[in-house]
């Protein structure tokens, strides 16, 4: 399972570009104190970086693959 990051919108986006509006409401947060958790990956950092200053991002580590029994 890959690692996810768990995206919290701290600011509002009020006074702010419409890109920077467009790009929290893509991370699939609604307003200030929601949160989401999203994939790991370079696109979903991107959008995070572009925002940076109006959310927080914390690292969840991702569960190993169960293993199959054969």
């Amino acid at each position: 399972m890959p690692a996810k990051l768990r995206v919290t919108q701290i600011k509002s986006t009020i006074s702010h570009i419409e890109r920077n509006r467009a790009t929290v409401r893509a991370l699939g947060l609604h307003g200030i104190g929601s949160t989401v958790e999203v994939v790991d990956n370079p696109a979903t950092r991107g959008m995070v970086r572009q925002v940076r200053f109006l959310v927080s991002v914390e690292e969840i580590p991702g569960s190993a693959a169960p293993e199959e029994k054969a």
